[in-house]
């Protein structure tokens, strides 16, 4: 290995175990801004002549190989030695998003396209009435921005790729953010000035709703008769945790249909559903059991 590539991997590393000082669980990165490590199962059913394999749960780690991407971020610096270790050619890190104790959201300030993603940002802001609170402001080599965000720990941002406007990506549960100091293809990932010890600001409850599903804009959206209240039932399945996704959805339901709006909720509720977990199936049958018990026809 060159010099310069085994210096990129030791500042890589200090990075990486400041970043973990500070709670942020952290892999390493190749050049190309992926995971250093390959995965442990990219060989698994390519034997030449094997039978087609009917593929099982996905591995995150539980075969307790190295190589799975976000699912091996860690804090601990014996960990993290170790992961470096086996990827000499690393020369940067991933912060994971969506674990405590900051539970990451980050906002990806794209510069691509032409689109202005600061002025887009700003314009959400103003529509729903929220300010980007200080917070940490990484700088990537192409000129976007990386905002750092702590999100509640009961609620689950998924990843999304200009969704909430062109040229923002949202990097949330199961997703990284490239650590500031990893050295990339395209440059150097740096901190804003008067950023670098600011912790992730709590997100502001208003860009928070935007953020979770369902999208604003769906197959299925919403009919403007249901007005507030069918969107607060939308919602009230959204939050629900495993465990209480049939029940929310099954009380959800019944109060559309007295309230004269079940047949209009149907597929939003479903969205909703689906974002929770639970199959189409089992979303349809248990929303037609509501219709049922309410005295109406599914």
């Amino acid at each position: 290995m060159a010099t310069t590539d085994r210096q990129a991997t030791t500042l890589a590393l200090a990075h990486a175990l400041s970043a973990a000082e500070r709670g942020l669980a952290v892999i390493p990165l190749s050049r190309t801004k992926l995971p250093a490590l390959r995965s442990p199962h990219r060989d698994d059913t390519e034997a030449p002549g094997a039978p087609e394999a009917v593929p099982g749960p996905p591995c995150h780690g539980e075969c307790g190989r190295l190589g799975h991407g976000v699912y091996d971020a860690s804090t601990d610096p014996a960990r993290i030695r170790e992961l470096f270790a086996a990827a000499p050619w690393a020369t940067g890190y991933g912060i994971a998003c969506g674990l405590p104790p900051h539970h990451l959201i980050g906002i990806d300030l794209d510069t691509k396209s032409g689109t202005d993603s600061s002025a887009a940002l700003r314009e959400l802001a103003l529509r729903h009435l929220f300010t980007i609170p200080a917070t940490v402001v990484v700088l990537t080599p192409s000129g976007g921005r990386h905002l750092w965000l702590s999100g509640p720990p009961d609620v689950v941002v998924p990843n999304s790729a200009g969704r909430l406007a062109p040229g923002i990506d949202i990097r949330g549960a199961g997703g990284y953010l490239v650590g500031p100091g990893s050295r990339t293809d395209q440059g150097v990932y740096t901190t804003a000035p008067g950023t670098a010890r600011l912790a992730p600001a709590a997100c502001p409850p208003a860009l928070l709703r935007l953020l979770l599903p369902p999208p604003r804009t769906t197959r299925h959206p919403t009919p403007a008769a249901t007005g507030d209240h069918g969107q607060g039932l939308v919602q009230f399945v959204l939050a629900a945790h495993e465990g209480q996704r049939n029940t929310r959805l099954f009380w959800a339901a019944c109060r559309a249909y007295e309230d004269g709006i079940g047949p209009a909720l149907v597929d939003p509720l479903v969205e909703a559903a689906l974002n929770t977990g639970l199959s189409e199936r089992e979303a349809r049958a248990t929303i037609a059991s509501a219709a049922r018990m309410t005295g109406h026809r599914p």
